[in-house]
């Protein structure tokens, strides 16, 4: 099949080995995939996480942001998923007597940017026919901001500040506007950026270049006469940027970071402490997040497609995430992998 292949830390677009789906797997053809910042941090952190597994001498093919149709069946599946439906799953592979394998991010489990893929049939869930692709190759992203305002037990009479407007500080946008809090203050350096929050339901846009996003938060919560504590939803992963709400934020601030952290810099625990400041990092999306997601957009009470920016072929994946590496482009990149 034709693919772009990770292969000794390069991207080529070229000819690789068809998968070959096992005991209760299906293969599947992509139809629409999505580009996502920690593929780049897959390529650029090599085996950071156990379940990441980055081998150079193998082919690697990425992608697991995704919808896809059926288009056979291994050894034992049960048949409930006909050839010709469309399905998506959580970007899990489920094999007997093995560790769970990340799609896309590991050489036995192919992602959607090729022509062929494989997924698990029990984590399998058909999509209904006047679903966008699109929409539904963007709910992974949109089940990392629900993760985190879940876990936040934000409410309506609380005042969040989501520091960072990408694809995820977008979901977390959505998120916290699906449960009724308002209003949302969103700080990020790109005009373009501040828009699409706005899409989804953002109040109040700070571009921190020209106001500080702490003192307009400070503003809002005199304003609206708030009695609670600070939330925040760190949602950029850059160097130093923790540090920077430690010095900043409010006493008793919860703050959830959602960003991407490899080169975290330092926290400054003293200040931290004398802040009381509360921190949760990662642990999601868990499977509630992520089938809840995908569940609001098929009943249409999630609309995730303002977030695309652009559509592109395989052949321009390579440069498109090279964008992703440089903080460049749209929230989100879709990939149709059968374009021309």
């Amino acid at each position: 099949m034709r693919a772009v292949v990770l292969r000794d830390g390069k991207l080529d677009v070229r000819e690789t080995a068809d998968p070959s789906p096992g005991p209760g797997e299906l293969l599947i053809k992509p139809l629409s995939a999505a580009i996502c910042a920690s593929d780049v941090h897959y390529m650029d952190h090599p085996n950071s996480a156990d379940r990441f597994v980055w081998d150079s001498d193998r082919d690697t093919i990425m992608g697991h942001e995704f919808i896809g149709e059926v288009v056979g069946h291994g050894p034992d599946c049960s048949g409930d998923i006909p050839v010709g439906a469309r399905v998506t799953s959580l970007p899990i592979m489920i094999r007997h007597g093995e560790e769970p394998l990340v799609i896309g991010h590991h050489p036995d489990a192919p992602g959607a940017f090729g022509e062929l893929m494989l997924v698990s049939e029990v984590m399998a869930r058909k999509v209904p026919d006047d679903v966008p692709n699109d929409s539904v190759a963007v709910v992974d992203a949109f089940a990392v901001g629900e993760f985190y305002v879940r876990c936040s037990g934000i409410k309506p009479g609380e005042l969040p500040l989501v520091i960072g407007a990408g694809a995820i500080g977008l979901s977390t946008v959505a998120a916290l506007a699906a449960r009724g809090v308002a209003p949302i203050v969103v700080s990020d350096y790109s005009a373009d950026r501040l828009a699409y929050a706005k899409k989804f339901g953002a109040d109040i846009l700070v571009d921190p270049s020209s106001r500080d996003p702490y003192e307009v938060w400070r503003e809002t919560f005199r304003t609206n006469n708030f009695q609670t504590t600070q939330v925040i939803f760190e949602c950029v992963g850059r160097n130093g940027l923790l540090q920077s709400i430690v010095e900043n934020c409010e006493f008793m601030a919860r703050v959830y970071s959602a960003g991407g952290w490899y080169d975290a810099g330092t926290i400054d625990c003293t200040a931290a402490t004398h802040r009381g400041v509360t921190m949760q990092f990662g642990g999601g999306p868990h499977p509630q997040d992520w089938y809840g997601t995908l569940n609001a957009v098929t009943e249409g009470r999630l609309d995730p497609s303002p977030c695309i920016g652009r559509i592109i072929g395989l052949d321009d994946v390579p440069g498109a995430i090279e964008q992703v590496r440089k903080g460049q482009g749209p929230p989100r990149v879709v990939v149709h992998p059968s374009a021309s």
